[in-house]
């Protein structure tokens, strides 16, 4: 899909991705640039709901943590 700037820096987004990301007006998005490509995230109007029940295993804080350390390579 394609989609013009306007004189203003305004894009419209096509109402099919609206729909698709329930993004509404007054919705919150994040603006990301990587190698060249800029990318659009839409925020989840709260965060917290929209991650919980996710996945099949569920994580305790410290579990978070000690997994982030081993990913990082830090010790305790």
């Amino acid at each position: 899909m394609k989609a013009k700037v306007t004189a203003r820096g305004q894009v419209s987004i096509p109402a099919s991705i609206r729909k698709m990301f329930d993004i509404a007006p007054e919705s919150s998005v994040e603006w990301i640039v990587e190698n060249g490509v800029i990318k659009m995230i839409p925020l989840p109007k709260d965060p917290v709901s929209a991650f919980r029940g996710r996945g099949s295993r569920r994580f305790t804080t410290q579990q978070l943590v000690e997994q982030r350390r081993a990913e990082t390579g830090e010790e305790n």
